[in-house]
């Protein structure tokens, strides 16, 4: 089981823009972690928030928060409270929708749908506002997962094969990255699968291009740490 805190200043809470760390500052870093699971700019999302967060959020500026994410702001960045001018700009379209029963049964749950720029990409996923700042993905494309977003992340969407695990791990021990965590989900056994590795470090461009070049590979994505994202 992992650790909930790691510091004092994790207890402390966020240096955040908002009255709640749940409601603001974790709403940014969701909408920041799941634009850079899609891994381009978002040009439109459908956005649902659950319990507490279609209660009370849109009060405690859940929605902006959520929309100054998934442009590219941080938790603390002032500018979070122009977020629907920003979005409205950028030419970035959102709809909303509010209901009572988390699917995940946690009260501070959102799911996005996100298409990015390219009109070829396209991402949802579920996430779970924890407390403090603190954020977990819990789904991604219908795959649960546990993914914070603070490490290098790799997700390869794969052949439930024997061996996947071994190749993917092969290309990234010639490349001299570690893996410090890894879990893996599957629609159902010999279907599609996704790994998820949280890694020491972010690999190159060109062991990325081998991972997916494998046969039992479909698609990958890489996610960079927060405030560590160039898209």
């Amino acid at each position: 089981m992992r650790k909930q805190f790691s510091s004092l200043f994790d207890i402390v809470g966020p240096v955040m823009i908002g009255p709640s760390s749940s409601h603001t500052a974790g709403a940014a870093r969701i909408g920041a972690l799941a634009r850079r699971i899609l891994g381009e700019e978002v040009a439109k999302a459908h956005i649902i928030l659950y319990e507490s967060l279609a209660l009370t959020g849109r009060g405690h500026g859940t929605d902006l928060a959520l929309l100054g994410g998934l442009l590219g702001l941080a938790s603390h960045d002032p500018e979070l409270v122009e977020a629907a001018q920003r979005a409205s700009a950028a030419g970035l379209t959102v709809s909303w929708q509010l209901e009572q029963r988390s699917p995940t049964g946690h009260p501070n749950t959102v799911y996005l749908e996100l298409w990015g720029r390219s009109s070829e990409v396209s991402t949802y996923i579920l996430a779970e506002s924890r407390g403090g700042g603190k954020v977990r993905v819990v789904s991604i494309d219908g795959f649960p997962v546990d993914m914070a977003g603070v490490h290098p992340t790799l997700l390869v969407y794969h052949q439930d094969r024997a061996g996947a695990v071994a190749q993917v791990g092969a290309k990234l021990a010639q490349g001299d990255i570690n893996i410090a965590f890894m879990e893996l989900a599957r629609t159902e056994r010999g279907k599609d699968a996704l790994m998820v590795m949280e890694l020491d470090q972010e690999p190159t461009a060109e062991i990325l291009a081998e991972i997916a070049g494998l046969s039992v590979v479909t698609k990958i994505r890489f996610c960079p740490p927060e405030g560590e994202a160039k898209l």
